[in-house]
């Protein structure tokens, strides 16, 4: 294991109660060992990108401390949405329970076929960028004016208890 660093997680869902698939997540990634869970974002609901028609989606970003590689905190997303009933092999961009992606790992970078550490997509994407620059505007130098589909909202999740 690696010494802590800044990692930061996006989180989405557009299927079932979508508040509490986003809750679950950030209270999974708080029971993780080796995982500190440091801020979570606004929550903003947004139009789908790609795929098939589909409900709207609530995002979120959160930020933790851990010293867990990429690889690791991508099991442990695969986890959490499979805690949540997302089945592995679904519609590409299609509909889902939830949806957690390893975003940023310190100064890591990855570039393997089923990991890209920055995210691959991360700055083509405003539901990440926008509760990204929450957590941390100097992530986040693009101006916001020009983002459309998306919409801060007045859900608030909460930080997982300390175990």
């Amino acid at each position: 294991m690696s010494e802590d660093r800044r990692a930061y997680l996006g989180l989405g869902s557009n299927e079932g109660d979508r508040v509490a698939c986003l809750q679950g997540a950030v209270d999974g990634l708080g029971a993780t060992a080796g995982v500190h869970v440091v801020a979570v974002s606004p929550v903003y609901e947004t139009e789908p990108v790609g795929g098939p028609p589909q409900g709207d989606y609530l995002n979120a970003v959160v930020a933790v401390e851990t010293n867990l590689s990429p690889r690791d905190l991508l099991a442990v997303a695969k986890r959490l949405e499979a805690a949540a009933g997302r089945t592995p092999g679904g519609e590409r961009w299609g509909p889902r329970p939830l949806d957690v992606d390893v975003l940023i790992v310190g100064h890591e970078l990855v570039n393997e076929p089923d990991l890209i550490v920055p995210h691959a997509r991360l700055f083509e994407r405003h539901f990440v960028l926008a509760p990204l620059g929450d957590l941390d505007p100097a992530l986040v130098v693009i101006p916001r004016s020009g983002w459309r589909g998306i919409r801060r909202t007045e859900v608030a999740l909460d930080l997982p208890t300390p175990q």
